[in-house]
Formats: structure tokens, C-alpha cells, sequence
């Protein structure tokens, strides 16, 4: 009995530490990039628009990928998909860092293809074998996700500027998705075939016709929008202000932990309100000032981008929130949430190369910066709209 229970503590510890490992690769695979794109403009004379869509091109992969991801875990299971996951990290870091822009553009739809089947699975394998802790692990999932960006943030530009250059930079990001994979090796001999939610989701019509599930999609869709256009050029628009490179990547890295804060306090304060139209209105501002402080006082940026940090990462738990709140039931939630990822993405994927080729018709960051704090204050509104005490009706 005591050795049962030695190797189930033994074999939880495992997959903990699995599902950890795995999400230190879900962010900073991704925006770790964010402060070589001016390195990487200049020596493959990309404009800044061209530049951007190596940040739309994930997000298009997310849309595009995720809602298959639950299919891809009823056939192989959901650790092995897990396992494909990684590969996929791992061969699109490989591409990405070679030469030629053809392979950066390639390397980086890969990588975003590998991150919505963990962006998906990860959350459901949580569920599945922590049902009693969700919130908790989340809230370290969340953590972890945003330390490590930032820490891929801070080192991805002292890496390049001590020899390899950015190409090398980026091949040292493989060190992530590399431990991940060591570390989730104890998981290969389990292909539970498990059936993710969702998968479905998107025929469901009744959510399509409601107003208030328009409301939680445009709240989480804008601050997608906003979100990856400030990760995306928060180092180019530093930059421009006169901060060295090796300062953008710090400031890209404190934004990242910013935006990981609130998965500790905002679960506590939301389980103490019924209606979150304050918070969500106030949150939502927090994005609108910072993007209107990094314009007209950029001396200030550390106090911006902490701000903007924790403003989006509150208003992304809130959206996520509301996708259970405002759901009557669990089918219509897995419906809601589809309708929200999907079309939330979707929107994202515009903000970057759009605010690019505003940059390069201006020549300056004064118009992206303006626009993201007039989407911020639209995300407010549909904030104050999402965030009443009531559910969807039609199903």
C-alpha cells in the first residue's frame, strides 16, 4: 500500500513537472523573437509590415490549428499529442534559424502550429488529472508561461550581441521545448485516448446569434489584438525612443512578468464579486494609458509597460473567466470558448502587420500607439457589457 502510494505521488510529481516544462515553451518560443525584429529586419531588408506577420503568422496557426487539436488527441491520446507538440517547437526553432527568409517565415508557422496543440491540450490534461486543483495549476501554468518569456526576453539580445547574432539567438530558445521534451519522456507510455471539448464547438449556432457572447468575444479578441501588436513592437518602439537594444529586451521581459501577476490576484478578487463590469472597464484602461503614456512620455516606459502588463494579463483571465460565467452550461461554454479562440485570434492576427504598415507610411509609432489606446477603450466597453451578472440564453 505505502509503495501504491510512493509511485502514484512519484508518478503525479512526474507529470507536474511534465506539464510545467511544457508551458515554459507556449510563450517564449514565440515572443522571444520580439527583440531581435529589428536585427532580423535589417539583414533580410524585410519592411516593417513584412516583419510583423512573423507575429501573424502564429496567431493564424492558432486559429487555424487549434480547434483540430482535440481530434489529434482522440486518435494518438493526449500525451503523445503533447509529445508531437514539442516536435513541432522544436522543428519550426530549427527552420526558423537558418537563412533565408522563407525558412523564418516557415520555421515560425511551425512553431505556431506546435503551441495551439499545446495551448489546447495542456488546459484539458489539467482537467484531467488535477480536477481538484484547476484554478491553482493554472494560476502556476500561467506563471511559468510568463517567467519564461521573460527570461527569453532579457537574454535572446546579450546571446545575440556576444557572437552568434540573431540567427543563434533564436536557435538557443531550442533549449526550452528541448527540456521539455526530457522531461515529458516518462509520459510516452500513456496514450489514454481522451476526448477534449470543443472539437464541435463551432457549429454550435445558438452561441453565433447571441449579443452577450459577441460582447466576451470582442473583450477577448481585442486584447489579443493589443496584446501580441505591444509584444510584437514594445522593442522597436523603445528602440526608436532611444533605448538600447539590450534595454528594450529587459523592458519586453518585465512586460512579460507583468502580465503573469494577475494570475495570482485576480482569481481571488473574482471569486468575490458577481458582477466584473468594474474591473473589467478599469483593467481595460490600464492597457489604454499605458499605450498613451509610452507615446507622449516615454522616459517612463518601466511604469508603461508594467502597467500595460498587468492591465492585459487581468483582462485576458476576466475574458477566459467570462467564458464560464456567462455560459449556462458546460456544452455551451466549449461552444463560447470556441467562438471566442477562433474569431479571437483571427482578430489578433491583423494587429501586427497592420500597425506596421502604419509605422512605415508615418515613419513613426505615434499612430499604432494611439490606435491600440482607442481598441483598449473599446475592450472596455464590451468589458462593462461582458462583465454584467447574467448568462446566454440560446443554446
Amino acid at each position: 500500500m505505502f509503495m501504491t502510494t510512493l509511485m502514484t505521488r512519484r508518478q503525479s510529481l512526474l507529470l507536474l513537472a511534465g506539464l510545467l516544462a511544457i508551458a515554459t515553451t507556449l510563450r517564449v518560443t514565440f515572443t522571444g523573437a520580439a527583440p531581435l525584429l529589428d536585427a532580423i529586419r535589417a539583414d533580410l531588408a524585410l519592411t516593417t509590415a513584412q516583419t510583423g506577420i512573423l507575429t501573424t503568422l502564429p496567431l493564424l496557426a492558432f486559429a487555424l490549428i487549434s480547434p483540430l487539436a482535440p481530434g489529434v488527441a482522440r486518435r494518438i491520446g493526449m500525451e503523445r499529442a503533447l509529445f508531437l507538440a514539442l516536435g513541432l517547437i522544436c522543428v519550426g526553432i530549427a527552420l526558423r534559424s537558418l537563412s533565408g527568409s522563407a525558412l523564418l517565415f516557415i520555421g515560425t508557422a511551425i512553431i505556431g502550429g506546435g503551441i495551439a496543440l499545446g495551448n489546447v491540450l495542456l488546459p484539458g490534461l489539467i482537467k484531467r488529472d488535477f480536477p481538484g486543483q484547476v484554478a491553482k495549476l493554472t494560476g502556476a501554468y500561467s506563471l511559468t508561461m510568463g517567467v519564461a518569456a521573460a527570461i527569453g526576453s532579457a537574454l535572446v539580445v546579450p546571446v545575440a550581441q556576444s557572437g552568434p547574432g540573431w540567427q543563434g539567438a533564436l536557435w538557443s530558445l531550442m533549449i526550452f521545448p528541448l527540456l521539455a521534451l526530457f522531461i515529458w519522456l516518462p509520459q510516452w507510455k500513456n496514450h489514454t485516448r481522451a476526448t477534449v471539448s470543443g472539437a464541435g464547438a463551432l457549429h454550435n449556432r445558438g452561441i453565433w446569434r447571441s449579443a452577450l457572447a459577441w460582447q466576451v468575444t470582442l473583450f477577448l479578441g481585442l486584447n489579443s489584438l493589443i496584446y501580441y501588436v505591444v509584444i510584437g513592437w514594445l522593442p522597436s518602439i523603445l528602440i526608436s525612443h532611444g533605448y538600447s537594444e539590450t534595454a528594450a529586451g529587459s523592458l519586453h521581459g518585465l512586460l512579460q512578468l507583468a502580465t503573469a501577476a494577475p494570475g495570482i490576484a485576480i482569481p481571488l478578487l473574482l471569486s468575490r464579486l458577481r458582477d466584473q463590469r468594474a474591473v473589467a472597464v478599469i483593467f481595460a484602461l490600464f492597457c489604454a494609458i499605458s499605450a498613451l503614456g509610452l507615446w507622449l512620455l516615454p522616459q517612463f516606459a518601466s511604469l508603461w509597460v508594467v502597467l500595460y502588463g498587468f492591465g492585459s494579463g487581468a483582462t485576458m483571465i476576466l475574458g477566459l473567466t467570462f467564458i464560464g460565467l456567462r455560459a449556462s452550461s458546460a456544452h455551451q461554454a466549449a461552444a463560447l470558448s470556441g467562438m471566442a479562440q477562433s474569431v479571437g485570434y483571427l482578430l489578433a492576427a491583423f494587429g501586427p502587420p497592420v500597425m506596421g504598415k502604419m509605422h512605415d507610411v508615418s515613419g513613426e509609432w505615434t499612430l499604432p500607439l494611439v490606435g491600440c489606446a482607442l481598441l483598449a477603450m473599446i475592450m472596455a466597453v464590451a468589458g462593462g457589457f461582458a462583465g454584467r451578472d447574467r448568462v446566454i440564453t440560446s443554446d
